[in-house]
């Protein structure tokens, strides 16, 4: 990220051109950019002003529903919305999109010490959207005792700031996880038989 950081001129830029690439038939709205990369709205505003002014994205209205919830029933409305999508006229779209993705979206070393203070990590498995494997049934997989769900979920929310895209995950204690290997639990084998990164095992799983 610090590299593409400077080379595109800022790490809230690299967030956001990743969000916009990686979600090409989405449109989002500019709250929606600021939460999901977590870039003040500010630096949002600023930022896709140069963008448009690049070409990449453009305003794009859309319809957008609307929850709404009374003591007797709950109705859905459809409010149209003004938001941004990326603009597929753009000349330069896939050698930009090779060049954000095909870039380690998070250094394997830098991810390990995110999870330093989520538990004591026993195995740490990255796939999918790090090893740029879509058929995986996860990007992260962690096993560990003591694990604090809370603060596994902040540091996914931040790893999604920074990817562009949503992450999918599974957080198991070291009990569950042996109770689920000797029962050949197809979700866990389908983990540890396809494709997959391991930054850390202190179970020997991996022989």
């Amino acid at each position: 990220m610090e590299i593409l950081g400077k080379l595109f001129g800022s790490e809230a830029r690299v967030r956001m051109l990743r969000l916009f690439f990686l979600n090409p038939e989405a449109s989002f709205e500019s709250k929606d950019i600021s939460r999901k990369t977590k870039t003040n709205p500010a630096t949002v505003r600023k930022e896709l002003s140069i963008l448009q002014s690049a070409g990449i994205v453009k305003r794009y209205s859309f319809y957008k529903e609307i929850v709404g919830r009374s003591k007797r029933k709950i109705s859905v409305k459809k409010k149209r919305v003004e938001g941004w999508c990326l603009d597929k006229s753009f000349h330069y779209n896939e050698q930009l999109k090779n060049l954000l993705v095909s870039t380690d979206l998070i250094k394997k070393n830098d991810i390990l010490k995110r999870f330093h203070r989520a538990g004591k990590i026993k195995l740490l498995i990255i796939a999918g959207l790090f090893i740029k494997n879509e058929g995986s049934r996860v990007d992260i997989f962690i096993v560990g005792d003591r694990m604090k769900r809370g603060i596994i979920e902040n540091i996914i929310r931040s790893l999604e700031a920074e990817a562009g895209k949503e992450i999918r995950y599974a957080a198991l204690e070291t009990a569950e996880f042996n109770y689920r290997m000797e029962m050949y639990d197809k979700f866990v084998r389908d983990i540890l038989d396809y494709p997959h990164e391991t930054i850390i095992d202190r179970l020997g799983v991996e022989g």
